[in-house]
């Protein structure tokens, strides 16, 4: 009587560790599921990061004309009326110089 129970016992806990290690829900998968959580963590960091810089550029677009003037002149190169525009032409380094010359 003492060995069935014994023999019962041991199977459940086969059983009970198989499921523990390989089965649903199991080492494994809480093991995967911590790192996909940390890297959605880091994901949303990154991504918290550039919706905060982004809403910094809405808000000084919105509320401030030298961020409107600034990106104009930078990105479109406007001017304003009575500004004269100079463009600054660099000279050619002396190795493109020779090359060009037959």
């Amino acid at each position: 009587m003492f060995r069935w129970i014994a023999v019962v016992l041991v199977v459940l806990l086969v059983a009970l560790q198989w499921m523990l290690w390989v089965g649903d829900h199991g080492v494994h998968e809480v093991h995967t599921l911590r790192h996909s959580v940390a890297e959605q963590k880091k994901e949303d960091v990154r991504l918290k990061h550039r919706n905060d810089a982004l809403e910094a550029d809405v808000s000084d677009l919105k509320h401030g004309e030298q961020a409107v003037e600034g990106r104009a002149r930078a990105e479109l190169g406007l001017i304003k009326p009575g500004e004269t525009f100079y463009q600054v032409v660099e000279p050619a380094s002396a190795s493109s110089a020779q090359t060009d010359r037959p």
